[in-house]
């Protein structure tokens, strides 16, 4: 490859230096090897070969494809940011109760340290789902130039507690923090929504807003690149604001939860299940969090 391109930007360069002067100048000035890529250009130019094909000189000048997972013409968008992706729960919870429902200050209350998380009717756990997504948003964002923390290094491990996964986007001076999770409501309900920090003075004030223009963000995005509708069974147009999450309580940074969809229902669980709706969901929160950032 590096040949090839090497040889296109010679020739290039020699068919915009030499000018049709005598054979004899033409000769002392470009030496053989230029005279053999001359002929080259000559044969490329002559169209004697397909009517398709693209002369190397002309091929040289052509611009470069963007990198993949940037958008056309913006480079890296989200260079120099710092997004912490929060996978919802974590896949040994479930083996130990004791860790897990240890209880832990929120601010407005004391709740369990975390929770094992929902799962469809089949059996696919809201943890691995989360995880799923997480794995796919992570290199779409590092091509848009941002460092990505993840809460969690695996799907094999035990918490870490709701105020450590708040704690690990705080310390990370975080741009945006998101949250991914499935919800587990009643099967009847379907649809996503998006869950914003509510006001707690004198602790979250200057995230408040910050985050709730990321939740909108986000909220847009997700719909446009799933197609998936607003939750029918909470929310309102696929926005809440709640105080009963430590995640969102303690964050010093912007930050939102997603309800990708309701895990109980048998529509969304379709969805959430296949790895190809999956790799949407991941494509548009990249979306959402370049709107915001970018």
């Amino acid at each position: 490859m590096r040949a090839h391109r090497a040889g296109s930007v010679t020739l290039a360069l020699l068919a915009r230096r030499v000018e049709p002067a005598s054979p004899a100048l033409t000769a002392r000035r470009a030496g053989p090897v230029a005279l053999a890529l001359l002929a080259a250009l000559s044969a490329a130019g002559c169209g004697g070969a397909g009517g398709g094909a693209v002369p190397a000189a002309r091929e040289a000048a052509l611009p470069a494809s963007p990198p993949s997972g940037s958008p056309s013409g913006t480079g890296a968008p989200l260079a120099g940011k710092t997004v912490v992706i929060d996978p919802g729960h974590n896949g040994g919870n479930a083996a130990h109760p004791e860790e897990i429902n240890r209880q832990v200050d929120i601010i407005t209350g004391r709740k369990a340290c975390n929770t094992t998380g929902t799962e469809t009717a089949d059996g696919y756990p809201e943890h691995a789902f989360t995880w799923d997504v997480a794995g796919e948003l992570k290199p779409i964002l590092e091509r848009m130039g941002a460092k990505v923390v993840l809460t969690r290094p695996n799907d094999k491990g035990v918490g870490p507690c709701v105020t450590e996964r708040a704690a690990i986007g705080n310390e990370a001076r975080a741009d945006a923090v998101l949250s991914i999770h499935g919800d587990g409501a009643a099967p009847s309900g379907h649809g996503f929504h998006v869950i914003m920090p509510g006001l707690l003075r004198g602790h979250n004030d200057d995230v408040v807003k910050p985050s709730a223009k990321l939740g909108r963000d986000i909220r847009d995005a997700y719909r446009a690149g799933t197609g998936m509708p607003y939750a029918t069974y909470t929310a309102k147009n696929g926005l809440a604001t709640r105080t009963d999450l430590g995640g969102l309580n303690l964050s010093t940074r912007p930050a939102v939860f997603i309800e990708c969809g309701n895990m109980r229902n048998k529509g969304d669980a379709a969805k959430m299940s296949d790895a190809a709706f999956r790799k949407r969901m991941a494509a548009a929160l990249a979306d959402g969090i370049r709107r915001y950032l970018g």
